[in-house]
């Protein structure tokens, strides 16, 4: 079951034409999706996060020779792309040389720059981890024309409280 939207006036939902307020995405998407299903022209419809919170999930400790073979890894990629460029201007088998070399030397000054990158930090930050943001509240909101229709819609659907 999907929680209740909260329709507490406040000055943002008069200004935003709030349709409801969810305490979770999935929850906004779902209430936006049943009104999509239902016929609600949703082009007039939008989904804002508020109250936003840096999250920063860490995936797992980081150490010099970690940094060194994904600082590789880049480094391959860009001089992957280097080599190219640069093979489209030789002739005959010269092109595989000059993708080689450049997935050589972008390798190395890759692992190089990772290493000392980490290095530098002098062990400030050990750790890997995954920045995103999130919302503590999401509302969706329409246009004034739109906005009763689709408080309605929700009601008789179950995803809106009555307040």
């Amino acid at each position: 079951m999907l929680p209740i939207a909260d329709l507490r006036p406040s000055q943002a939902t008069m200004a935003w034409n709030t349709v409801a307020r969810y305490d979770d995405y999935t929850s906004a998407q779902a209430a936006v999706d049943r009104l999509s299903d239902d016929g609600f022209p949703v082009a007039e419809l939008s989904i804002i996060g508020s109250d936003l919170a840096l999250v920063e999930q860490v995936t797992g400790r980081l150490t010099k020779g970690k940094a060194a073979l994904s600082g590789a890894a880049s480094g391959a990629w860009f001089g992957l792309l280097f080599g190219v460029l640069l093979g489209m201007f030789t002739s005959g088998n010269g092109w595989l040389a000059m993708i080689a070399v450049g997935l050589g030397f972008g390798a190395v000054w890759g692992a190089a720059f990772g290493f000392l990158a980490h290095a530098a930090t002098k062990g400030r930050r050990d750790f890997t981890a995954v920045r995103s943001l999130a919302a503590r509240q999401y509302d969706v909101i329409a246009t004034a024309a739109q906005v009763d229709r689709a408080r309605v819609m929700l009601g008789q659907a179950g995803l809106l409280r009555v307040p």
